[in-house]
């Protein structure tokens, strides 16, 4: 089993998809071992993202991600980081596919709804940043 971290991003909190979004993992037969509402201070959205340093869109990136209420969440499940993945479609959502959430729900690249880990060493490198090991299910 593998685990991921999930970040429903401002966006989709503000248009209330927190329900939809995490049925989609439900129904995929994910479990759920933590979740958070939470607003990202500055600190913790520039640790999350700092592969991104550097590049034009950081900025506005850590202002958006900050910008309001997020829901975080560590799923847990068989190739959980690929297929979350895949449920979220393209970062692009003009180019993600029907079916996913970008290509259902999105309305901007900025603004793409939702994060997911890209490998098991980021997983369990932004899990840590949210979630203390007390506060999952089960570790």
């Amino acid at each position: 089993m593998q685990k991921t971290l999930v970040i429903i991003k401002p966006d989709s909190v503000k248009r209330r998809f927190i329900g939809k979004i995490i049925t989609r993992f439900e129904d995929k037969g994910f479990e759920i071992l933590g979740l958070k509402l939470l607003v990202i201070s500055e600190n913790v959205a520039r640790e999350n993202y700092s592969e991104h340093k550097g590049k034009e869109f950081f900025g506005k990136l850590i202002e958006f991600m900050t910008s309001g209420p997020v829901v975080v969440l560590v799923i847990e499940g068989t190739n959980a980081i690929e297929v979350t993945r895949t449920m979220m479609g393209e970062t692009d959502c003009h180019k993600a596919a029907p079916g996913t959430i970008r290509g259902d729900f999105g309305l901007s690249n900025r603004y793409n709804l939702i994060h997911g880990s890209d490998s098991p060493e980021s997983a369990e490198r932004e899990i840590s940043l949210f979630f203390s090991t007390e506060e999952l299910l089960k570790t």
